[in-house]
């Protein structure tokens, strides 16, 4: 089998050494080797087996690598593994995530309630594949096409919040100038604003939308998230206050809700705002 290109199909994701899932990258790799070398298998025999270089199986299997799902599948085959090495995918999806997002993920996957109010562009858990896509591709410096896959992963990854039973509450307050910012194209965001709609009619989603033309409200120094807990505890953040860092103290917590519940009672109101999303979707 032809071995691939390095690019956005190599079977891993480079390994931050300071990040503390590099230990368990690294037994995973000591792990895959000892079986290949138990198997009889050269680098060589191994790599042309599951369809990858000779480089990529030794970055992997010293830890410097984190393999992608298929590629572990792959080698629990060639392995005759029997699902064993296929087991470690779980944790290789999660270490693939860059270190805050795999922080965030856990904090909204305890969450009871989220709200966020985004004021630049569509919220991360509201985004497409595609808009995501052309989102990331406008940072700068520009990320590598390993970087992107793996951002992109990541935040995709984090949808699955709407996925969850029971379901938790979850507001969104987005400001006019990011329903009609044309990121990615047209269709890209023709397709964004019907993903919203679509996450509208949910029982536990509150979509409501700040109008431009509205006259000043706390909302213009930047994104707001108070993510609360089951058991009464809560945490947030604002671009706009301590100096962007997530905050627990009740005091802080204090000043970040009034703000964003002000927001929330001078958006549009939920029904009201997707009525203004299909507007808008007909002039895009």
């Amino acid at each position: 089998m032809e071995a691939r290109n390095d690019g956005v199909d190599e079977p891993g994701w480079d390994v931050d050494p300071e990040d503390e899932i590099s230990a368990a990258v690294e037994m995973v790799g000591q792990h895959l080797k000892l079986r290949r070398e138990a198997a009889g298998l050269r680098v060589a025999e191994f790599a042309d087996a599951v369809g990858y270089g000779e480089d990529m199986v030794r970055k992997i299997e010293r830890g410097a690598r984190i393999p992608r799902p298929e590629y572990l599948d792959m080698a629990d085959g060639v392995l005759r593994a029997e699902g064993l090495v296929s087991a470690m995918k779980p944790k290789m999806r999660e270490a693939r995530y860059p270190k805050k997002v795999r922080q965030l993920a856990k904090l909204e996957e305890r969450a009871v309630e989220v709200c966020l109010y985004s004021n630049h562009n569509i919220h991360g858990l509201l985004q497409t594949e595609e808009y995501a896509r052309a989102l990331l591709g406008t940072w700068r410096p520009a990320l590598s096409s390993s970087e992107m896959e793996r951002a992109l992963a990541a935040r995709m990854a984090r949808r699955s919040i709407f996925d969850r039973t029971p379901s938790p509450d979850l507001s969104f307050v987005q400001e006019e100038v990011t329903l009609r910012r044309p990121i990615g194209g047209r269709m890209v965001l023709r397709r964004q604003l019907e993903r919203l709609l679509e996450l509208g009619q949910l029982s536990n989603v509150e979509i409501q939308v700040m109008p431009t033309d509205h006259v000043g409200h706390p909302g213009t120094a930047g994104l707001i998230e108070v993510l609360k807990f089951g058991d009464g505890t809560a945490m947030g953040r604002s671009d706009g206050a301590f100096n962007s860092r997530p905050v627990s103290d009740p005091k802080q917590l204090r000043i970040l809700e009034l703000r964003y519940g002000i927001i929330r009672a001078q958006a549009l109101p939920p029904r009201e705002s997707l009525a203004f999303i299909e507007q808008v979707l007909g002039e895009t």
